[in-house]
């Protein structure tokens, strides 16, 4: 019980202190991370990596479909992405 009481003394220290501080210290923290994000040289790293990631994922999926194992349906997909059956979009549902 008393080790309750005190996580509670403290939450409440924490709340006050916190809520005292809390929205300037909010609003300088935003401003750096604008100046941060707005610097042109960390636009071109994130570009960069951007461009990397983009890289490494297709070569990924290139990966992952060749190891597949081929189902023989490739003449029966017509490509047009539904994944449902010819009757099940020709046909009426009613």
């Amino acid at each position: 019980m008393r080790y309750r009481m005190m996580f509670c003394a403290g939450l409440a220290v924490g709340y006050v202190l916190g809520s005292r501080a809390g929205r300037e210290r909010y609003e300088q923290i935003k401003r750096m991370a604008q100046r941060v994000t707005d610097n042109p040289s960390v636009q071109e790293a994130a570009g960069l990596v951007g461009a990397q990631v983009s890289k490494v994922t297709t070569m990924a999926k290139e990966q992952v479909a060749g190891r597949l194992p081929h189902s023989g349906g490739d003449e029966a997909h017509d490509g047009s992405g539904t994944g449902w059956p010819e009757e099940a979009r020709t046909g009426s549902p009613y």
